[in-house]
């Protein structure tokens, strides 16, 4: 029986008027869903018992089980592992940050683009996440926030390409900005891509959101040798569709930049990202690469990492330093991988 956790907005609200059902029902049974996170349609009192029925005869509410937390020590973030129902599993992480309470969200099961800075590219693809699956991650972890607290910001910034799986992150997002399901704010959204440079190009038109491209090299042999993804959209045409993005979206685009030790961290790349940053409206995060077991990389010296930083802002762009949470649990920025997913093992 299919989870009403993968119908879209629209899905749903064509079954209920198939089914004769008036349409304040969709408004109603959006709010029970995603806002009361209720776990059977009998507890959707303000319906009608007919309309429960056919709702129980026709779906499941199935949400995510937390299998593991780990916690940082370091800065107060929390590593979700979530198992899906058939048996692998993926990881989201909590970040409370000020005034605001980020979720980390993932949308693929590994991930197909083989970036070598990335854990998570490790494991390959191993499918794609459903609508219900992304929302159950913020579902899950919302359900465990102290009374009173909710999430405030997503970005899918955790494993997988999003517009790998642009169907479901696309329906997804509409009803996280939906104000009868999650009812978040588009300006606290951010959707993160290796540079899929035909579905930025459509992103633009199809939600309103933030983007976020992660450029990582200023050169195209140098991204070449770090993203794979290259071979098919050169940086030349991963600009200009984001030039398009900006143009129509009217919202700047995030250049996450990976700062790699002797790789990308000269004041020669500082130089080119200023003459990319010229061209498109944006902002700029400088992140500092996070080691984890394996890795062939090293971060750059903090002196290395404030000298580019000023080059930067000196020029007036908005730049910041980001660095990452959860480094002690494997948290962080290209850190998230489920070895265990593939067999179905807990652990």
């Amino acid at each position: 029986m299919q989870n009403i956790l993968n119908l879209s907005k629209k899905g749903l609200e064509g079954w209920l008027l198939q089914k004769g059902l008036k349409k304040f029902a969709l408004t109603q049974i959006l709010q029970w869903l995603y806002q009361k996170r209720v776990a059977s349609f009998e507890e959707m009192t303000n319906i009608s018992k007919e309309a429960r029925e056919l709702l129980t005869q026709n779906f499941i509410i199935h949400h995510l089980e937390v299998d593991a937390r780990h916690h940082s020590a370091l800065d107060g973030s929390t590593k979700y592992l979530f198992r899906l129902a058939d048996g692998r599993a993926v990881e989201s992480v909590l970040m409370p940050i000020k005034n605001r309470m980020t979720l980390c969200l993932s949308s693929q099961v590994g991930c197909a683009m083989g970036c070598h800075f990335c854990r998570t590219a490790e494991m390959k693809l191993l499918r794609n996440l459903t609508q219900g699956e992304i929302l159950g991650q913020i579902l899950g972890v919302q359900s465990e926030l102290p009374p009173g607290e909710r999430l405030t910001n997503v970005v899918f910034m955790g494993m997988g390409e999003p517009f790998h799986n642009y169907d479901n992150v696309i329906s997804a997002l509409e009803l996280m900005i939906d104000d009868h399901a999650f009812n978040l704010s588009r300006r606290k959204i951010t959707v993160s891509t290796v540079g899929l440079a035909p579905e930025i190009e459509k992103f633009a038109k199809d939600a309103k959101v933030k983007l976020a491209l992660s450029l990582n090299a200023t050169t195209e042999e140098g991204r070449l040798d770090l993203m794979p993804i290259t071979r098919k959209y050169p940086l030349e045409k991963v600009i200009q569709a984001c030039q398009k993005y900006a143009r129509e979206s009217k919202n700047k685009v995030t250049f996450e930049y990976v700062m790699l030790a002797h790789v990308n961290d000269t004041l020669e790349d500082a130089k080119r990202i200023a003459k990319i940053g010229a061209k498109v409206p944006c902002k700029i995060n400088l992140i500092p690469y996070n080691p984890y077991p394996g890795s062939p990389y090293q971060r750059p010296s903090e002196e290395k990492i404030q000298s580019f930083f000023k080059f930067l802002a000196d020029r007036n762009f908005q730049v910041n330093i980001r660095y990452s949470k959860g480094l002690d649990v494997l948290a962080a920025c290209g850190q998230l991988a489920t070895p265990a997913a593939e067999e179905g093992q807990r652990y």
